[in-house]
């Protein structure tokens, strides 16, 4: 292979060029065009990126297309998760996307889509899951009048603002707020600038520190409901510990999962700039991504409904197991 021959492996940032070397002094002045080792045609991050991208889309356009083609499924908590879902799959195409642009279609206009087709989506991912936390909330505090219409209005509005936000996140970059003519202003993922990096991880942390005070008061909630229900059929103290414990176990392991997959990047982000080495970029990037593999695991597939909604599709017949199984103060 040419040594002289460039490569754009993707919106990630480049290493450190070697500027003294005569075959690196044209690289060096295009600052989206990293450059691979010689015997290097596909860098393998982008290949790992690709590959999960296409799984969370394949996971995700299960959920849409259950949701959208059961009319039963028209809650808003169903409406939330198919938000959710929605936000995952662009997220995942968005993936796919950026590996063909990066080797088969190399312009700077395909990079600012691609990179806000992804900005967008996470964002909008990232936003339906705190508001499905609002939404379990509302649905436990207010128990006897959380089946409203005014619940319903709700959840559209929130759907709408975190859609709109989002909307407003991906066209950022396409309308000029990007570091295309100033490198010095580049953040870790090109052609975000560190300022709209920064500003979008702290958005996160807010976001996160709200979520987990929503799970603390919905862990309150879930104690005390169990509570009750324990002294109303007298059941033992035991029966009690374990209903409570599996419902505690519950949120956090939602509260941890997401915190395990964004909180690295999220860090990173504010810390980093397109000077540090761009494995680094994908060593972070990378469990962000695992967040919109398990999203519908965790949301979509524990759910009852969308279980039956499952088991018809691929089957045609529901389990005993799924039609009859009760749904306890633990299934939050």
């Amino acid at each position: 292979m040419n040594e002289d021959t460039k490569v754009n492996i993707s919106w990630l940032p480049q290493d450190h060029i070697d500027a003294s070397s005569p075959e690196n002094i044209s690289a060096a002045d295009s600052s989206l065009i990293p450059v691979l080792e010689p015997d290097l045609i596909v860098n393998p991050w982008d290949i790992v990126l690709c590959t999960s991208g296409t799984l969370i889309s394949c996971e995700n356009a299960i959920v849409v297309l259950i949701i959208f083609h059961n009319p039963s499924l028209r809650a808003p908590m169903f409406l939330l998760i198919g938000s959710l879902a929605l936000a995952d799959l662009l997220a995942g195409v968005g993936l796919i996307i950026n590996f063909i642009f990066a080797y088969l279609l190399q312009s700077e206009a395909a990079k600012l889509v691609t990179v806000g087709l992804i900005a967008a989506s996470f964002c909008a991912s990232v936003c339906s899951l705190l508001a499905i936390t609002v939404d379990r909330y509302l649905s436990l505090y207010y128990a006897l009048t959380y089946n409203s219409e005014r619940t319903v209005t709700f959840t559209y509005v929130m759907l709408i603002f975190l859609w709109g936000a989002s909307t407003c996140v991906g066209l950022l970059p396409i309308m000029g707020w990007n570091c295309l003519k100033d490198e010095s202003t580049c953040s870790v993922i090109r052609p975000l600038t560190k300022n709209n990096a920064a500003a979008l991880s702290v958005s996160f942390l807010l976001m996160f520190a709200l979520m987990l005070q929503l799970y603390i008061q919905i862990c309150k909630i879930v104690m005390r409901h169990a509570h009750q229900i324990a002294l109303q059929h007298h059941f033992l103290a035991t029966s009690h510990y374990v209903t409570t414990r599996k419902g505690v176990s519950t949120l956090a392991i939602i509260l941890g999962t997401f915190a395990a997959c964004w909180m690295p990047f999220t860090l990173y982000s504010l810390i980093a700039d397109y000077t540090y080495p761009s494995i680094y970029t994908y060593a972070t990037l990378l469990p962000a991504t695992y967040n919109s593999v398990i999203n519908p695991v965790i949301y979509a597939f524990r759910n009852q409904e969308i279980q039956k909604a499952l088991w018809l599709i691929c089957c045609g017949c529901i389990p005993p197991s799924v039609s009859q199984r009760a749904r306890s103060p633990s299934d939050v």
